[in-house]
């Protein structure tokens, strides 16, 4: 498959999110809640937070992206894992094709773009693989025909968690060495996801929303949560919870991604500010073109945290 093809793959469900660009300009479009010029800042810890708080889903059902049927890659196989508090839901991951050592091999759980699964996707991914890092790639609930509910950057942390826990326990990979980067929409669940436990050793959110207020003011048909809570917009902004990261962090997005500018900085300030590790850069391209280059930088950011 051709860049261009894997281009407008990622294309799909409004440029796969390309529109979060109208999100962080037009803050007040087709808002029906308060959308604050700064989200607050939130001194509890983030995975205290998710210990206790349950969201309310007004509406349960699939992710709204349309999908492809699963099937393993032609360079990587499908495995399963188990989430949810009683593990009550097997949701599908593709693995990349590797073979154990005498030493153990370093993972990268990479999270997807747009809220399903595909073979465009994965190809993006080769360069790790090529580096020497065993790729785990999952979906999460509600994608591609799966079971569980749809919920918007919530739910899907605890798939997320789960899927890390799955790679750390694979054959030949060492779990003491996991990072976890992510696109668009898997970028913001990697910052959250980052901010959830200590297993990672660095993270790489790679356009990723961090304000979930500005998000669904833009796509308020994608809430199934109950929008009159502050608190459901807060536990979905990792803005709210800046200074819980438990990993150094890499925050990245395209030049022609101008709008993330102020938020990417913001949330950095915020980091910083408490001593976390984090950095804040740009790659040539827009919130596709420059997923090669964001890619590249992630695995030399990563070499250098592990190093």
């Amino acid at each position: 498959m051709s860049f261009d093809d894997r281009n407008a793959f990622f294309h799909q469900r409004r440029a796969v999110l390309a529109g979060i660009a109208g999100a962080l300009v037009l803050p007040h479009a087709a808002s029906a809640f308060n959308v604050p010029d700064q989200p607050r800042l939130i001194a509890r810890d983030y995975a205290k937070v998710r210990h206790r708080f349950r969201t309310r889903l007004l509406q349960k059902g699939p992710a709204p992206d349309k999908y492809e049927a699963l099937a393993a890659p032609p360079d990587g196989e499908q495995i399963f894992y188990r989430s949810h508090a009683g593990g009550e839901l097997e949701l599908a991951a593709w693995i990349s094709k590797y073979k154990r050592g005498r030493h153990a091999k370093p993972g990268v759980l990479f999270l997807h773009g747009g809220n399903a699964m595909g073979v465009g996707q994965w190809q993006l991914l080769k360069p790790y693989a090529d580096g020497g890092f065993v790729v785990l790639m999952p979906s999460v609930r509600g994608e591609n025909g799966q079971m569980g509910n749809f919920s918007g950057f919530y739910d899907e942390v605890d798939d997320v968690l789960a899927a890390a826990d799955r790679l750390a326990h694979l054959p030949g990979v060492d779990p003491n060495r996991l990072f976890v980067a992510g696109h668009s929409i898997g970028g913001t669940l990697t910052m959250l996801a980052a901010m959830s436990t200590h297993r990672f050793r660095a993270a790489a959110p790679i356009s990723g929303n961090p304000d979930a207020f500005r998000f669904f003011s833009r796509y308020p048909q994608d809430i199934r949560f109950d929008e009159g809570n502050r608190h459901e917009f807060e536990v979905r902004s990792a803005l709210c919870y800046a200074q819980s990261f438990k990993c150094p962090v890499r925050v990245v997005h395209g030049t022609e991604e101008d709008h993330f500018n102020d938020r990417a900085g913001l949330l950095a300030r915020r980091a910083r500010a408490v001593g976390i590790h984090i950095e804040a850069d740009t790659a040539a391209g827009n919130h596709t073109s420059a997923l090669p280059a964001e890619i590249e930088q992630s695995i030399r950011f990563f070499r250098s945290v592990a190093a």
